[in-house]
């Protein structure tokens, strides 16, 4: 069964996405953007106004030069990044510029990782946090030189959120490198899943990594009695249930919650996409119940949910630019 809060992120959810798919059909070619976006909305609880969106979405366009990454349909996510974390978009889209221009100049690669990076980057500030591009760069460097052929500017949103963790570069590698290897022992395939996986797992408590390595292992093993063996784009979700007390009961509501999204027209050929939208959905929603959380992880859990959210934007304007660049040739 499903709570009445949870019932109304699906229909918001399904109704933002039909404004989106009305409005930009012709403009964003792949439904999985419109369907990050829809969710952006969603799990930050802001309002969607379609001609707020609009006006901001061509307001970036008319800002930047015509061979910029953000000419493309990439502006759409970008926009939708700003309007959902603050409330002058226009105002901050130009310190984004900036602040993007700082990391270009820290060596990190232009395009669309690198203004996602930038933006994870400008809410930190905007929250009193200290800007350290050169840490960033030590992290991703260390992420590269533990897995080379894993690791890809996709994972420079990650590289943000891990910097502001404590401690130094190497334990910080050293403690992702545990839960690869933790979790690959316990049945999750190596590759560039659970690299992520391990990343975001990084962004919890330090102090409890044997106990999610478990809850991990608990959650996968409630997909596989219920449904089936989660595929590797299925590893952050159970990461972000494992941090949930007793997430392996939460499975179920999952899967529900993913079904009911199935059931519609815009979503039946997007199972997959959907459990991950149904899990965000799910943790959004508890992130207001206290007894289903352990104390002081909210914060990492908007850090894993921002992190994951980053990752599949990222991948999404990859395969985009891929695809593009492959019809172009």
């Amino acid at each position: 069964m499903l709570t009445p809060s949870f019932e109304q992120k699906l229909t918001t959810y399904t109704d933002i996405y039909s404004q989106l798919k009305t409005a930009f059909k012709w403009k964003m070619g792949d439904p999985k953007t419109l369907m990050m976006i829809a969710s952006m909305y969603v799990i930050n609880e802001k309002p969607f106004d379609l001609r707020r969106f609009e006006s901001l979405s061509d307001y970036i366009k008319e800002q930047v030069g015509a061979f910029n990454t953000l000419k493309s349909s990439y502006r759409y996510t970008t926009a939708a990044m700003l309007d959902v974390r603050f409330e002058n978009s226009e105002e901050k889209f130009h310190r984004l510029l900036e602040v993007y221009e700082k990391m270009v100049a820290g060596k990190f690669s232009r395009g669309a990782s690198t203004y996602i990076a930038a933006q994870v980057m400008l809410e930190q500030i905007e929250n009193g946090r200290m800007e350290d591009i050169e840490r960033v760069m030590q992290v991703y460097k260390g992420m590269s030189s533990n897995h080379f052929f894993l690791t890809s500017s996709t994972d420079y949103p990650l590289a943000v959120l891990l910097a502001e963790r404590e401690g130094t570069v190497n334990d910080l590698m050293k403690q992702i490198e545990y839960f690869y290897k933790c979790l690959n022992q316990q049945g999750f395939a190596k590759g560039n899943d659970l690299q992520f996986l391990s990343h975001i797992l990084s962004l919890g408590d330090e102090n409890k990594a044997d106990a999610l390595i478990e809850q991990c292992t608990k959650v996968a093993d409630a997909f596989r009695t219920q449904w089936k063996k989660p595929k590797g784009m299925h590893y952050p979700l159970t990461g972000l249930l494992a941090l949930l007390k007793e997430g392996e009961k939460e499975v179920a509501t999952v899967l529900k919650a993913a079904d009911r999204l199935s059931d519609e027209k815009h979503f039946k050929w997007h199972k997959d996409m959907n459990i991950l939208m149904a899990a965000n959905f799910l943790l959004s929603e508890k992130m207001h119940d206290t007894t289903l959380l352990g104390a002081g992880i909210f914060a990492a859990i908007e850090a894993i949910m921002q992190a994951q959210q980053a990752a599949a934007i990222a991948a999404i304007a990859a395969t985009t630019a891929a695809s593009s660049s492959s019809a172009g040739s």
